[in-house]
């Protein structure tokens, strides 16, 4: 699921019209509800305020809104940028300044769509993968071939720690439990003692592993 992970702003100025994009993660209709009218509030002087939002892991809810501009040539097209980018739960608003040129109803969904792409650019995207935790508990013999295993299948490793054993915190993407767990056993002849954890999300932020709890 592709989700926005920190929200962000970008501008494009078309033909002295000033369009300012204000992209950010909503979990409801409620919450999207609320950043328009936020949105609204802070760009209160603005002649428009264009907005679009999907919610859903599967992308079930969708709502837009050109907010006085000719009929489809804001909302939807704004709306188009985040189903095309495979956006979850993201919303975004549009702000226009009107600088006394008119633009066409291309030049309006072209604008409003750079405007969003630009939005997106300035905001860090990140893409959340199904996975389960898992211990693996192994003494320092076969600690060398788990760590070449994990490598190989890119397995994401949460933290190692070292004692009279070593316990090596990982999260395996779903679907791929048991032929990571085969691989370890020949690997390490049986060496090693697996403990499944809870069905997780998580994603590579920055080089760095994040765990989300799993949506519904």
């Amino acid at each position: 699921m592709k989700v926005v992970y920190e929200g962000g702003e970008g501008e494009v100025t078309e033909k002295k019209s000033r369009f300012i994009a204000t992209v950010r993660a909503v979990a409801s209709e409620e919450e999207a509800a609320a950043f328009i009218a936020e949105m609204k509030k802070k760009y209160w002087d603005a002649r428009h305020n264009c907005s679009a939002f999907v919610i859903g892991a599967n992308q079930e809810l969708t709502r837009c809104s050109d907010d006085g501009e000719p009929s489809q040539t804001a909302g939807r097209p704004m709306l188009d940028i985040l189903l095309k980018e495979g956006l979850c739960n993201a919303a975004v608003v549009v702000t226009r300044y009107f600088g006394g040129t008119l633009l066409g109803t291309g030049g309006l969904v072209r604008a409003y769509q750079k405007a969003v792409q630009e939005g997106l650019a300035h905001s860090l995207i990140i893409e959340k993968i199904p996975g389960k935790k898992l211990v693996i508990q192994t003494d320092y013999i076969g600690l060398g071939k788990i760590q070449y295993i994990l490598a190989q299948r890119q397995i994401a490793v949460i933290k190692t720690d070292y004692a009279e054993n070593v316990e090596i915190h990982v999260v395996v993407p779903m679907g791929e439990e048991t032929k990571l767990a085969e691989e370890i056993t020949e690997g390490t002849s049986g060496g090693a003692v697996f403990l499944w954890g809870d069905a997780v999300e998580f994603a590579i932020v920055e080089k760095e592993i994040k765990i989300f709890e799993k949506e519904c």
